[in-house]
């Protein structure tokens, strides 16, 4: 399967989802959905089963983004802590949250359930531990906001990980999955049910008209009542974009020398923390170890990246191999809350789900059935909690001022301050930079084989300038997470539009 990224999965390596071709009416439906990962094929399912006709547009190929790229951990424990999620939205809002989880992990076994999905589904439990005195005191919070939410968890003498710490707590009913043969499986209940997929599809502009949205695309025009973006982070420059920053994630795919492969779900403390888990691939244990995240676009070296990781996993793995390796993004929520509802500055009839920070398979699955329940106008929990245009300065201002902050440096200091290079010459093959060139700023990138493909490095989104990801071979804004494929087309939003090319050498 493609992904939107140079390095592979063990998911999509030797996988395939293909979408059967339907010729696609043009006649109104009820929702087009833009974006087909688990955020969008779940949404579709839930829609297309509760009577509405639904369209679900994909730029690139079903599950191009994070969906292919997950770790695919089913937790109730979530990246905003438990005691985080109390002090700012109050233990009421919280247990909401932590009840969230768990039905949207319900939901996912009911689906398996359901249809006979064979999907390497596995209950497990979490461990969450301390290594020094101030993550002790941190831990022993965590632990009792998870307890004030109705979350079972009690301290552990043990972890499952060969990694030494200082406290630990377990916490059962978690999950685990291969997030594509779960995907392909609900893609099929969907196109079953009547329900519509067009891939290699960009959109490129929603306006209303005659009382409809009207999608203008690249393979026409279709027309719904109600648009919902399940793409990460919506187009254009809205409100949103200054409420979520983007992240990747890195993450290593181990053979181990001997048998020391997790039975659970592990987590560490550091920031940015550790996680592992084990799978179940090509009939063999691999372990599944992650973190080094950091901001999209701001790691100068993103192969050292790998390496950073790499030498933490053999410090405390003895490993035979590293068959996988590779990186994907999310999106940081200013406040610690997705948001899921109508997209701010847009009329009644546009939806959005984004900022999941680290737990996409759970909140991508809960959006899901937050957005069926509001298209079809019945009564949802969360709407209020999770709703885009949510006004919590107590909440999110820390974050909103430290994020934008650096989003304004992009705008005004990549100008004065690019690195400047003497020659084309100077790059490698597998090679990119931003460089200066006869006065101007050029997104230079050579391939294996000497040949100099060259770009325009401002960001049509905003007008930031890209940074080369090394790791990924592809172009990363810093402001809001737009990512390019070194031809400059488009591999993640919110830009519509690929890199302007300055021509081949």
């Amino acid at each position: 399967m493609n992904r939107d990224a140079f390095t592979t999965t063990p998911w999509q390596d030797g996988f395939n989802i293909r979408i059967p071709e339907k010729a696609t009416v043009n006649a109104p439906f009820d929702v087009i959905i833009i974006g087909a990962g688990i955020t969008g094929i779940t949404t579709g399912l839930q829609l297309q089963q509760a009577g509405k006709k639904c369209l679900i547009l994909e730029a690139h190929t079903v599950c191009f983004g994070t969906s292919a790229a997950t770790t695919a951990h089913l937790n109730t424990v979530l990246d905003t802590t438990y005691p985080e999620l109390i002090k700012k939205f109050g233990a009421n809002n919280a247990l909401l949250i932590a009840q969230g989880a768990r039905k949207a992990i319900q939901l996912i076994r009911n689906h398996i359930g359901q249809y006979q999905i064979d999907c390497d589904f596995e209950e497990k439990t979490g461990y969450l531990y301390a290594r020094n005195e101030k993550e002790d005191s941190e831990l022993e919070k965590i632990l009792e906001g998870m307890l004030t939410v109705g979350i079972d968890a009690a301290p552990s003498f043990t972890t499952p990980v060969p990694i030494p710490f200082t406290t630990a707590i377990r916490f059962p009913d978690q999950a685990q999955f291969h997030p594509l043969k779960y995907l392909s499986a609900l893609i099929d209940q969907f196109l079953e049910a009547g329900g519509t997929i067009r891939e290699a599809t960009m959109v490129e502009q929603v306006e209303e008209k005659d009382g409809l949205q009207e999608v203008s695309s690249t393979t026409g025009q279709y027309r719904a009542t109600d648009i919902v973006y399940a793409t990460h982070i919506p187009p254009g420059v809205n409100l949103l974009h200054f409420r979520c920053a983007p992240y990747r994630s890195y993450v290593l795919g181990i053979r181990l020398e001997d048998d020391s492969y997790p039975d659970a779900l592990a987590y560490d403390l550091e920031e940015p923390y550790h996680y592992f888990r084990t799978a179940r691939h090509q009939g063999a244990p691999l372990l599944i170890a992650g973190g080094c995240d950091h901001k999209t676009g701001h790691e100068d070296n993103t192969e050292q990246v790998f390496r950073e990781l790499e030498a933490y996993a053999r410090t405390y793995f003895r490993i035979h191999s590293l068959p996988y390796r590779w990186s994907s993004q999310y999106y940081e929520p200013a406040d610690g809350l997705p948001y899921i509802g109508l997209l701010p500055g847009n009329n009644d009839h546009v939806y959005v789900a984004t900022g999941y920070s680290g737990n996409g398979m759970i909140f991508g699955t809960l959006a899901g059935r937050i957005l069926s329940d509001l298209i079809t106008g019945h009564y949802s929990p969360y709407a209020d909690l999770l709703a885009p245009s949510r006004i919590k300065p107590v909440a999110g201002f820390a974050n909103f001022i430290k994020e934008n902050a650096d989003v304004v440096k992009h705008f005004i200091g990549d100008r004065l301050s690019v690195k400047s290079l003497d020659v084309f010459a100077a790059l490698g093959p597998g090679e990119g930079s931003v460089i200066q060139y006869d006065g101007e700023s050029i997104a230079a990138y050579k391939d294996e084989q000497g040949k100099l493909f060259t770009l325009d490095p401002v960001c049509p989104h905003a007008g930031c300038l890209v940074q080369w990801n090394n790791a990924e071979r592809s172009w990363d804004c810093p402001c809001h997470g737009s990512r390019f494929d070194v031809n400059g087309s488009v591999l993640n939003g919110p830009a519509q539009k690929a890199l302007q090319p300055l021509g081949g050498v």
